[in-house]
């Protein structure tokens, strides 16, 4: 792993996935209260799949959600990160956390980073957030990234879900940073 590969912010370190990562990954994704809003459940083989799945999308992308380890106690707390599979709606900075980060300020410390990260590193034009229209707490990390609600928005199959695509673009971006305008890396 490359240190471009990875984000210290004050209270996190985002990397890539890894395996020793997997028992938190696998006890978020049966945590029923947090995947409400995260395709549901899964079982221990299925969280297995989808971390392999995010280590994929590095591997064949150059990018995917970052592991968040919390740097106090060097724990797992959740992934978040840019995310664009095949018929995704958008270039995403998405975000889960595990129920005990939860109210900490994480999520938004961590986007930060992630959308600084993807607008430097990945290039990219726009980043938007795809929320279930229910989900009043992902609505409010996306009002305090700065982000507002763009247009409605399909997930592909297997999902088939109709939900929120909330974001900003690079200059809006820039503007709200207080930076000059990020050109790619």
């Amino acid at each position: 792993m490359t240190k471009q590969n990875s984000i210290e912010t004050d209270r996190l370190y985002l990397r890539p996935p890894a395996p020793e990562d997997f028992d938190a990954w696998a006890a978020f994704m049966a945590d029923t209260e947090v995947q409400e809003f995260l395709g549901g459940v899964q079982p221990r083989g299925g969280a297995w799949r989808s971390l392999c799945l995010m280590a994929g999308s590095w591997s064949i992308m150059g990018y995917g959600m970052f592991s968040v380890l919390e740097k106090a106690s060097g724990q797992w707390i959740g992934r978040i990160g840019p995310w664009q599979p095949e018929g995704w709606p958008g270039t995403e900075v998405g975000w889960g956390l595990a129920r005990s980060a939860w109210g900490k300020g994480y999520a938004v410390e961590a986007a930060c980073a992630s959308m600084d990260w993807a607008f430097t590193h990945l290039g990219w034009s726009e980043v938007i957030h795809c929320i279930d229209p229910r989900n009043g707490n992902s609505q409010q990390v996306a009002k305090r990234l700065g982000s507002r609600l763009l247009r409605q928005g399909k997930l592909p199959e297997p999902f088939n879900i109709e939900l929120d695509l909330w974001g900003q673009n690079r200059e809006e971006w820039a503007a709200r940073n207080g930076k000059p305008d990020v050109t790619r890396a």
